[in-house]
């Protein structure tokens, strides 16, 4: 885990240095590594972030969201979205305990950066660091 966390790190900033798209989060791109290998997890995750973008752009509306409130407003949302799916996924289908949201923040540090860029480019440099730093942690596995 903190090999993946010290590799994905800097693939991230330099990822966002060179194209000037986030992916996702600093940290994002190194848990979703950390489980690449669970697509359920992943998935989870994804839908969570989704679902607190929806739910920041219905308050959106009604609040003065913008800057930090909009940030803190998406981790809440985001950890908030995560635990109830904890709490309510597992009784109703038990079979598939893989499919729980990663980490409590990573869900709103994502919707943020969803919020912030176009979905479409966040997404794909989320996938381009996620792939590239699980590969580079299984290159320096063989060392």
């Amino acid at each position: 885990m903190l090999t993946t966390i010290l590799v994905g790190l800097p693939v991230a900033l330099l990822f966002a240095e060179i194209t000037g798209v986030i992916p996702g989060g600093l940290i994002v791109p190194a848990y979703m590594a950390l489980y690449v290998e669970q697509p359920a997890r992943l998935v989870a995750t994804l839908a969570a972030a989704f679902c607190a973008l929806g739910l920041y752009r219905w308050a959106a509306q009604y609040l003065l969201l913008f800057g930090r409130r909009r940030f803190v407003f998406l981790l809440l949302a985001g950890a908030l979205i995560g635990q109830i799916w904890f709490l309510i996924w597992p009784p109703l289908f038990p079979s598939s305990l893989d499919l729980r949201v990663i980490g409590w923040i990573i869900p709103g540090l994502l919707a943020n950066n969803l919020a912030r860029q176009k979905t479409g480019r966040t997404l794909a440099a989320l996938t381009a660091a996620t792939v590239l730093t699980y590969a580079l942690v299984k290159v320096v596995a063989l060392f």
